[in-house]
């Protein structure tokens, strides 16, 4: 198949890039690595009357440390941020997660910036930015502003970016004393799209009381789904406290019913992927 005519533009400058979209707005679509857009185009899925090339922007493949957090610009390749060595230690839910993104050859083309851009529910990079709370940084002609990770899904493959806003970068907490992840999914084959993912972070006192738990889910709704998991904090878990945080968790979900999978079966992948990601994120924060 064969996307519908479209113009190309492929602008020098990030202000004319920006110019561009306020122009066009929603009839514009920004192409970075294009592992998403591209198939959708030529399902005719997607048919924007124009598309932004953004890959000759300069300063927009930066990865880097600031202010506690790491900076990763919206044209760095997923591979370029798994073969990254600092990574697993900065940002290990990430670093556990950037496997299961599709194939070793998308990954070489498509962006951290563009997986959190087109919003997919069953995605890995958008479970782990708002299970440790990243923030997207975007740009307009009308100015910037900063997204907290739960705040910018909206539903699905659907954000809070304006129309003529872009994505220029995103960044991720780096991992601190007492922090522990895991990073879990299935799906039919590896690089499908996940019937079933859960991310966990959680942040451990030195008298084993946990302090933060965070359980996202992808798959099981029209964006990522974060667990209700307050209940929890300020007790060190047993293992029994572990299985009720599954069941409870699991048994609040309303995931779809779909040639994959029913709303049952679902659930029941959600609360066994809860039990274990939970059990490990404990065991590498302790």
């Amino acid at each position: 198949m064969k996307p519908a005519p479209f113009d190309y533009v492929c602008p020098e400058t990030l202000e004319e890039a920006l110019a561009i979209l306020s122009e066009f707005g929603e009839d514009a679509k920004v192409l970075a690595g294009g592992q998403s857009l591209v198939p959708t185009m030529n399902m005719r899925l997607a048919r924007p009357a124009t598309i932004v090339d953004i890959n000759r922007l300069p300063g927009l493949a930066e990865m880097y440390n600031h202010n506690g957090s790491v900076h990763i610009g919206a044209l760095v390749r997923q591979a370029d941020v798994e073969r990254e060595p600092r990574i697993p230690q900065a940002i290990p839910l990430l670093a556990l997660a950037l496997p299961h993104v599709g194939h070793r050859q998308t990954r070489n083309r498509g962006t951290i910036c563009g997986s959190l851009a087109h919003a997919d529910p069953s995605a890995e990079v958008p479970l782990v930015a708002v299970a440790i709370n990243a923030e997207i940084e975007t740009q307009s002609a009308r100015g910037s502003r900063r997204i907290e990770a739960g705040a910018f899904f909206d539903s699905f493959f659907t954000t809070t970016l304006a129309a003529d806003e872009l994505v220029t970068g995103a960044s991720f907490p780096s991992r601190s004393e007492g922090c522990g992840y895991a990073f879990e999914e299935f799906a039919l084959r590896h690089g499908d799209f996940a019937i079933v993912a859960t991310a966990c972070a959680v942040r451990v006192a030195a008298d084993g009381k946990l302090k933060a738990l965070s359980i996202v889910l992808g798959g099981v709704g029209e964006r990522p789904h974060r667990c209700d998991t307050d209940s929890w904090l300020d007790r060190a878990l047993t293992p029994r406290d572990v299985e009720d945080v599954a069941q409870t968790a699991s048994a609040h979900v309303d995931p779809p019913s779909d040639q994959r999978g029913t709303a049952k079966y679902r659930r029941w992948l959600a609360q066994g992927q809860i039990r274990r990601t939970l059990s490990l994120a404990l065991e590498d924060a302790r």
